[in-house]
């Protein structure tokens, strides 16, 4: 493995440490829940679910976090704030992990990150995110919040390449003036996670990867991306499924190795009922890491990381 030139920063998330060098901390992973098409979900407007089918999909991934060291994270996705509200309750109470707030509509996650504030959980909540689709109204309530843990989007709609992700963090893109990062800081987030922005295999992918390593290179701060997205959004990978659904299951779990081999922090690792699956699998390629950091570098891995607890 390797370590970084540039310090590496390591943020603290409701009890969780995110960043380092590899071997450090464990890699956290995040399982989203309520997602689009999530058939525990029967009324995705006001939030209602199959509470007994929840209970079990999150008690699994802290299950499989504790087995491993690897924390959990749950991303929480929601199409409307009364819907996000009734998630929120329902997480926080059955598990004490951070939280990612996420939805498609910019005001939707705004008004889950103020509900997070008036129950007293904003040191448990990440907002997701901050990007370049980022509109003044959203902004503005941002900067009245002041909340400090964000994901920071390095997606760039105009440039998939390596150069395209830094220019949308560092000076902007498209309708935005000024980098993301820069942007960040002025309202008040002082925990940036930033996602290299996975794309379709064939549309930037490879590009996003290394920007793993990029990004730690060059800003030490905690980064990480949904990589899954790549191989589930895989013409070629979703016909194969019909005759070979453990092909894709394998594809999809394995495709979080190539960025956690290049640094990752973290990993949005899609549905939580993959859980069972991608833990064991990380908590490998963070023994591998580890070991060699230990070895090579004289990095001392925590107390808690699976090179403590499975070997």
């Amino acid at each position: 493995m390797f370590v970084f030139e540039k310090e590496q920063i390591i943020h603290n998330i409701g009890g969780v440490k995110i960043g380092g060098n590899p071997g450090e901390t464990s890699t956290v992973l995040a399982g989203t829940i309520f997602y689009g098409g999530h058939k525990i979900v029967t009324d995705t407007k006001k939030g209602v679910f199959d509470k007994d089918a929840a209970t079990a999909l999150i008690q699994k991934q802290d299950e499989m976090a504790q087995l491993t060291g690897n924390p959990a994270l749950v991303q929480i996705f929601s199409e409307t704030e009364v819907a996000l509200k009734n998630y929120i309750d329902f997480v926080s109470v059955l598990t004490e992990a951070p939280f990612l707030i996420d939805s498609t509509e910019p005001m939707v996650r705004v008004a889950g990150l103020i509900y997070a504030e008036e129950v007293g959980l904003l040191d448990r909540a990440i907002y997701n995110s901050l990007n370049v689709s980022a509109t003044n109204e959203e902004i503005d309530a941002l900067r009245t919040i002041q909340h400090e843990c964000a994901i920071i989007l390095a997606f760039n709609p105009q440039d998939p390449t390596i150069a395209g992700r830094r220019k949308v963090l560092e000076s902007g893109a498209l309708d935005l003036d000024k980098g993301l990062i820069p942007l960040s800081k002025e309202l008040g987030i002082t925990k940036p996670l930033i996602d290299t922005a996975v794309t379709a295999m064939g549309a930037g992918a490879g590009s996003a990867a290394a920007f793993t390593f990029v990004s730690k290179t060059v800003y030490g701060q905690p980064t990480g991306s949904g990589v899954h997205n790549a191989p589930s959004s895989w013409s070629w990978l979703r016909k194969h499924k019909k005759v070979n659904r453990e092909g894709f299951r394998t594809a999809d779990v394995a495709s979080n190795l190539i960025v956690q081999m290049m640094g990752a922090d973290f990993i949005l690792y899609g549905p939580i009922g993959n859980a069972e699956r991608v833990f064991p699998t990380i908590a490998m390629g963070d023994v591998f890491a580890a070991e060699s950091s230990a070895l090579e570098f004289g990095v001392e891995p925590s107390t808690d990381h699976p090179f403590k607890k499975l070997l």
